[in-house]
């Protein structure tokens, strides 16, 4: 479980020393462009979730980290999960706790969630490392559940 810890601990690090760099030099100029009309740095403060559904929520989101948390602990003490034995499935469990705990940390102690990157190719909502993590983490769990899983075990070819 240490090892488990450790990389949700570090997806979650490197999530708040990006949203520290984008608090201290992008909030002071709202947004850059670094590939025009592709790629910009917008500081946005997200008290909602993805597309600005649920404003103001914070509590809720909280209790549902708390939740999938002890759903998925419970799910790696009951199946044994082994890193070894599915890589797949335990790495997207620790981007998508990794995710998880990053945006609840700033729910917890700044009220919103920094948000930073802006697709400007198409309508996307601004983004994060943690959101990063939580979307690749589920897209990971579903490919693994759904095509990689036999008995609990990682199937091969």
């Amino acid at each position: 479980m240490k090892g488990w810890i450790g990389g949700i601990a570090m997806v979650a690090g490197i999530d708040q020393i990006s949203k520290a760099l984008a608090l201290a030099f992008l909030k002071p100029v709202g947004s850059m462009t670094v590939l025009p009309g592709v790629f910009d740095l917008t500081f946005v403060e997200n008290r909602g979730a993805a597309f600005g559904m649920l404003q103001g929520q914070r509590w809720l989101f909280l209790a549902l980290t708390v939740v999938v948390t002890v759903a998925v602990i419970y799910y790696v003490k009951k199946t044994k999960l082994d890193w070894r034995q599915n890589r797949l499935l335990s790495l997207s469990l620790v981007l998508l706790m990794g995710g998880a705990w990053g945006n609840a940390i700033d729910r917890l102690f700044r009220g919103y969630v920094v948000d930073y990157f802006e697709i400007t190719l198409f309508e996307y909502p601004v983004f994060n490392v943690a959101d990063i993590g939580v979307v690749a983490g589920a897209i990971g769990i579903a490919i693994a559940l759904l095509f990689f899983q036999k008995n609990g075990e990682e199937r091969h070819g």
